[in-house]
């Protein structure tokens, strides 16, 4: 046994036998055979998924208000806020599957063990938020979604989403496969209908790869571009995430040595990788259709779903464009609502140790979330529940620094880590990312209480 896997083994089993962890998830721990040898393929498809889990986060119906808004009042130049979101998301997630496989740890479990109980309480909070918050842009979504297709009231619409509990259990029930393949049959769903919608609008691609990789100073100097941007952030890089990937990734039956562990990494790491770029796609997509449709003809101020949803087809000359909008944007929520149910299992459990029914769980989450959709629908209607959709994605990102210092400082960390601590050249850059995260958020709380 070397020496890190000592470290590794010795810290969980003593955390094990004082205080009573469990494995993350230990329904599903270690219940995926992945093969030990073959053509590369076969095993990169034995850990397939938890990245797909994990990107679905990344397209929710939160992105689609801020992106949306960024494309219809600015064309194209924040999508480089898109882009270097998602290279932040690709770090970070790789980090989050590192920890997990390394320590056999999520990251809730890692913050009980090495945190104080009152440094525990308040990141535990700070995470509840920001389901909560997820959660509200999945509610927002999916009742916009009903409402599009078949004119169920947005009211209505918001009360069927708590449904949603029993199709997370009876998937869990089925195994983690099945959870995982549906998630990923949705994915498809979303990626097939923008792709036809982008193949419609034609954008200039000298532009779209100009504003992707060229930022503008416009970002940071204009408050309102920079309150979407840092939306964009938020809604693109979401802190529970890093939370639901370093579970995850504990799924597939690897062996829990030092070879195994370094081999899981490197496929886990690709999976999600490859799984966030198809999110860069659908993220980018939906801003440049917004550009194209609204940025260059006069119709700038379309912020909201159900706008876009009107205008597409007779902007765009397709006349299955809305349906196939409304048509993501339900399997989005759909999608978001699994994601979200397993981010909210593994925080309670890994920071207070407190098991409940995932049904449970599931309506608490959403039944708080449900609340203020009914209220603002109730009293401002569809733009109050556009305005509180792109709010909720500023809030997710405000309780980002919570969930990416701790990480950070784990997988830095020789002590914790042993031989799988980052190199010192990757650690300056995730805290570089960390910075940009927080420097963001100051700049957006001064500009809003400074008026």
């Amino acid at each position: 046994m070397s020496d890190a896997e000592a470290v590794s083994r010795s810290s969980w089993q003593f955390a094990r036998a004082d205080e009573g962890e469990q494995p993350s998830l230990r329904e599903v721990n270690a219940t995926i055979a992945v093969p030990w040898t073959g053509v590369w393929f076969r095993r990169l498809f034995a850990f397939m998924g938890p990245g797909y889990m994990v990107s679905v986060g990344y397209m929710d119906p939160g992105n689609w208000a801020t992106d949306l808004a960024g494309g219809a009042q600015f064309g194209y130049t924040l999508l480089f806020v898109i882009m270097l979101s998602n290279l932040m998301a690709i770090l970070l997630q790789a980090l989050a599957a590192r920890l997990g496989i390394a320590t056999g740890r999520d990251l809730a479990q890692a913050c009980r063990a090495y945190y104080p109980r009152p440094v525990n309480f308040l990141l535990w909070i700070a995470c509840e938020l920001a389901i909560i918050a997820c959660d509200l842009a999945e509610v927002i979504g999916t009742a916009i979604a009903l409402q599009l297709l078949f004119g169920i009231p947005l009211i209505g619409g918001a009360v069927l989403t708590a449904l949603d509990a029993f199709l997370v259990l009876l998937l869990m029930n089925r195994g983690f496969r099945y959870l995982e393949a549906f998630v990923i049959a949705l994915l498809i769903i979303i990626f097939g209908c923008f792709a036809v919608q982008i193949f419609v609008a034609a954008p200039p691609a000298g532009m779209i790869l100009h504003s992707m990789f060229v930022p503008s100073s416009e970002i940071v100097t204009n408050p309102t571009m920079l309150y979407i941007a840092i939306g964009i952030i938020g809604a693109t890089v979401m802190p529970h995430n890093l939370y639901l990937h370093s579970s995850i990734v504990q799924t597939r039956a690897y062996a829990r040595t030092d070879t195994g562990k370094r081999d899981a990494i490197k496929w886990a790491t690709t999976d999600s990788t490859i799984a966030l770029i198809l999110a860069l796609f659908v993220n980018a997509s939906i801003l440049i259709v917004a550009a194209v449709a609204f940025h260059g003809t006069g119709h700038q101020d379309v912020a909201e779903i159900g706008q876009a949803f009107e205008l597409l087809s007779p902007l765009l000359g397709l006349s299955i464009a809305s349906i196939l909008f409304a048509v993501a944007l339900l399997a989005s929520g759909l999608n978001s609502t699994v994601t979200a149910t397993l981010a909210g299992q593994i925080v309670m459990e890994g920071f207070l140790r407190l098991r409940i029914p995932q049904w449970a769980r599931r309506l608490l989450t959403r039944g708080i979330a449900i609340v203020p959709v009914v209220i603002v629908t109730a009293l401002y209607g569809e733009k109050g529940t556009a305005q509180l959709l792109v709010f909720s994605q500023v809030v997710l990102s405000m309780q980002l620094p919570f969930a990416v210092v701790p990480l950070v400082q784990f997988v830095s960390d020789k002590k914790k880590m042993g031989n799988f601590a980052i190199p010192r050249g990757v650690a300056a850059l995730a805290w570089v990312v960390a910075a940009i995260i927080l420097v963001l958020n100051f700049k957006l709380l001064f500009d809003t209480f400074a008026g």
